[in-house]
């Protein structure tokens, strides 16, 4: 169902982020966190340039906008690994 190898993403996945396993980076000094931001689409891309200007995260580290079924929302996903110490 989940591919760490994200060349081999389906059609139904497109644009998400894959999941990262802890086994596979090999570091258990760091943990993986993933962010949910929802809401419209000006608000997402203020919430990814704000965190972008705190140093948090990259804006290409953020999966495509997702429609949740809600009318004009959206979500956004980012994967991070994050120092446990």
């Amino acid at each position: 169902m989940f591919h760490s190898d994200d060349h081999n993403q389906s059609a139904d996945n497109a644009g998400i982020p894959p999941i990262i396993s802890s086994a596979n980076l090999g570091d258990p000094t760091y943990g993986i966190a993933r962010h949910l931001v929802l809401g419209d689409r000006p608000v997402l891309r203020l919430t990814i340039a704000n965190l972008h200007k705190r140093g948090y995260a990259e804006p290409n580290d953020w999966s495509k906008p997702l429609p949740t079924g809600r009318a004009d929302e959206h979500m956004v996903i980012l994967t991070k690994q994050v120092p446990l110490s």
